[in-house]
């Protein structure tokens, strides 16, 4: 069964490659993520989303707004706000778990 996933914000630490090479199909959204922009993408079929920009964390209930079985992920240093992480699967700090052992994780 393959994996569909969407990476949004910038990708300094390399979770999008990682992703892809565990077998992941990835769409990258990067600059403002509207929900136009996560429509396009494929957010409404997606398994994953990985957000890497705290900033624009108002996505992720966008995200689920338009699926509500998908796998909600941030992979970044700052912490998350608190209105989000009810809807928040996971948290990941990216100096404390280097990229490919978090996409072996999420893939598997």
């Amino acid at each position: 069964m393959s994996m569909d996933a969407i990476v949004a914000g910038p990708d300094e630490d390399g979770i999008a490659d990682a992703l892809e090479a565990e077998g992941v199909d990835v769409a990258r959204v990067t600059g403002v993520v509207s929900r136009p922009a996560l429509e396009e993408a494929g957010i409404c079929e997606a398994d994953l989303y990985v957000l890497t920009d705290v900033g624009q964390a108002t996505t992720i209930p966008i995200a689920h707004d338009l699926n509500d079985d998908l796998r909600t992920v941030t992979y970044a240093r700052e912490t998350i706000p608190e209105f989000v992480k009810g809807q928040l699967d996971l948290a990941i700090d990216p100096q404390l778990m280097n990229a490919t052992v978090v996409a072996e994780e999420l893939a598997g």
